[in-house]
């Protein structure tokens, strides 16, 4: 897993790419909670979102999870693939398993997202 990761603490990761476009997935420790993931709703491309709204949603055979915005702007691709091959998730979290892209708006909704270590304390701190 790369350094510049950072998540949100509704599991969220980001990834900023070159170009101001973020990379939205789940983090591994999520896929691994919710356990046979069977359905998932992915928003249409050019959505506009702010940071911390529902965009989507993941369900499993025990439970229905939102998945949330970690920051601000339009959605500009979704990864199509994903709702045929949910596995991806489990196999490949942080590459092949992204979610959608956003173009963040404001550049401030990174710093409340947690880097690496935080995000690995505030999940081995919650029960299983």
């Amino acid at each position: 897993m790369s350094a510049e990761l950072k998540f949100a603490k509704s599991h969220e990761w980001v990834r900023p790419e070159a170009d101001g476009v973020v990379t939205v997935g789940i983090s591994a420790y999520a896929v691994e909670a919710l356990t046979d993931l069977v359905f998932m709703q992915l928003p249409a491309v050019g959505r506009k979102v702010k940071a911390g709204e529902s965009f989507g949603e993941i369900e499993s055979v025990k439970a229905v999870s939102d998945i949330y915005a970690p920051v601000s702007g339009e959605i500009v691709e979704v990864n199509t693939s994903l709702p045929s091959s949910l596995e991806t998730l489990g196999k490949d979290p942080y590459g092949a398993g992204w979610v959608v892209k956003i173009r963040a708006e404001n550049p401030a909704d990174m710093a409340g997202l947690l880097d690496q270590a935080a995000y690995d304390a505030l999940v081995g701190s919650q029960p299983h």
